[in-house]
């Protein structure tokens, strides 16, 4: 078996349950260049009277269902039940989220030459847009006094 690069996973919700397809040709751009490889994505929501409904892939609107195929997903069952509804407890009703699971393809070699170094990783986190939006702005601005 081939080794895999980093794995990462998101949950990105939708207020209003206005998932719309403009995600799917930035997921689809990535894919091509080979910079990941959507591994699984699974789709909740929230009804208006706040009931849980889980929706595959084949239920989406078929342009964003044909966008999002386009991208070569392997919907490989790595996300199950007890995901969906740990999602699917934090929206408020009438919204819904995507699960997404990827591999980060671009990684897979240094990920590897780092094991095989025997380095353990002790820390891994991703920095919110925010803070980085924030700290630039301010690295800018004292750049410019």
């Amino acid at each position: 078996m081939e080794e895999i690069g980093p794995v990462d996973y998101l949950i990105v919700g939708f207020p209003g349950n206005e998932f719309r397809g403009e995600i799917a040709p930035a997921l689809g751009e990535l894919v091509d260049a080979g910079t990941i490889r959507i591994i699984d994505i699974a789709f909740v929501g929230k009804n208006t009277e706040g009931e849980m409904v889980a929706f595959e892939l084949t239920e989406l609107d078929p342009e964003v269902r044909d966008a999002l195929e386009s991208t070569g997903i392997e919907v490989g069952g790595l996300l199950n039940e007890d995901d969906l509804k740990s999602a699917a407890d934090g929206l408020e009703p009438d919204s819904s989220a995507a699960l997404i699971v990827w591999e980060n393809v671009w990684a897979r070699k240094v990920a590897q030459a780092m094991r095989d170094a025997g380095g353990e990783l002790y820390a891994f986190e991703r920095l919110p847009h925010d803070v980085v939006q924030s700290a630039r702005e301010w690295a800018l601005e004292q750049a410019t006094v």
